[in-house]
């Protein structure tokens, strides 16, 4: 059997030992049985990671001992991922593909032709979901890191967080000139390891927005002529920039701490 991964919300760079919390305590006891004496792994999303073994279960949680640290994976490049509040539940599957495909952090804002707005309790709800989407996507694919979810925020506040060395690309189905992949492979971006991305809500994001964007700096690209749907650009994007810069592009030896 596969040795269950499980990611401790306490920081373990200089713990002997960790407690795990309710839901880790069902998984590991009532999923999948194990008992005292069972080895496991556990991450904190800070990029540590050990070899652990389980020492007990109390009435809700579970202690385990620290072993071995694991190696640590040097990631080429940071990525974050600004998306725009789309309807229904389809922001479940977008923050879980994109934690799933290396994002460091994910902005939900409001953009002026979003259909869905969330705000005050509701959005702080709904950002705690998402943070527990991101922390189960990370145990599963085996990632050091737990994507970072930030409060939902306005069209302008989101742009200020962008940093200003990062590569900062907006992508608009009105834009037919410059393609994602022209300014990927463009050599003056070639160092650049700090990936800033903005996609727009089903509605599309309008000329103001982008023209605001271009003055912070953000470069206008086009995926194409395809027009994808809200939920397929963000994974459709991340795909492309990791295949060019990030983890695909990585031998599989590569890495290390």
């Amino acid at each position: 059997m596969t040795i269950p991964r499980l990611y401790s919300a306490e920081p373990l760079r200089h713990a002997a030992a960790c407690v795990l919390g309710e839901d880790n305590y069902r998984y590991l006891k009532t999923v999948l049985r194990l008992k005292p004496g069972d080895e496991v792994i556990v991450f904190d999303g800070y990029g540590y990671e050990f070899e652990a073994r389980i020492d007990r279960f109390g009435a809700s949680f579970v202690h385990v001992t620290l072993g071995a640290q694991m190696p640590q994976v040097k990631k080429k490049i940071r990525i974050s991922l600004a998306q725009a509040i789309p309807k229904a539940g389809k922001m479940d599957s977008i923050v879980k593909i994109a934690a799933e495909l290396g994002t460091d952090d994910i902005i939900p804002f409001t953009a002026l032709r979003s259909v869905s707005r969330i705000e005050g309790d509701r959005a702080e709800s709904k950002v705690a979901r998402w943070q527990k989407i991101v922390q189960e996507a990370a145990r599963c694919s085996r990632s050091s890191g737990v994507t970072k979810i930030l409060q939902v925020l306005s069209f302008d506040a989101m742009l200020s967080c962008a940093a200003s060395g990062a590569l900062k690309l907006i992508f608009w189905e009105e834009e037919n000139q410059t393609r994602i992949r022209d300014v990927l492979t463009d050599p003056q971006y070639s160092t650049v390891t700090d990936i800033f991305i903005i996609v727009g809500p089903e509605g599309g994001l309008s000329r103001d927005e982008v023209q605001q964007a271009g003055r912070n700096g953000f470069i206008s690209v086009t995926l194409g002529r395809q027009i994808l749907k809200v939920e397929t650009a963000a994974a459709a994007i991340l795909s492309i920039i990791q295949y060019e810069k990030g983890i695909f592009s990585q031998s599989a030896g590569e890495g290390g701490t």
